[in-house]
């Protein structure tokens, strides 16, 4: 049996996982990191992504809106402004999030924060790939 170490992922407004597992992968601004025990200190920003976790060998997928994870020897700690089991995501509530920031980024005027629509773009996206399994 492989070695596991504890995690724990945070949300503003719950905790969202914590426990035992072997493995964790997350999206960083650089890439892909894979999380095992031992691992060394670190600090790292997270982009828009998925949270693999895998645990008793099987795999937890939710979605990160970006934050942070921090990692030492026997632990790491996501803190993320939202994450998202796929059952608990309003699959049409992100279908319509992604239809308004592409009329939002096509429209291209001055009044409109693309960067703000692309983020906004970026997550809904994340939330109907994770939704259903991608």
């Amino acid at each position: 049996m492989a070695s596991t170490f504890q995690i724990e992922i945070v949300t503003p407004d719950r905790k969202f996982f914590e426990g035992e597992v072997s493995m964790v992968i997350a999206r960083t601004l650089e890439g892909d990191v894979g999380i095992l025990r031992d691992h060394v200190p670190t600090v790292s920003p997270l982009s828009i992504g998925v949270i693999k976790i895998k645990k008793d060998d099987k795999i937890l997928e939710a979605t990160c809106s970006g934050g942070f994870i921090s990692t030492d020897e026997d632990k790491a700690t996501i803190i993320t402004d939202s994450a998202e089991w796929p059952e608990e995501i309003d699959v049409e509530r992100a279908e319509a999030a992604k239809k308004r920031a592409e009329e939002r980024l096509k429209k291209n005027s001055e009044n409109i924060d693309t960067l703000r629509a692309q983020i906004a773009l970026n997550k809904a996206i994340n939330r109907i790939r994770v939704s259903k399994g991608e």
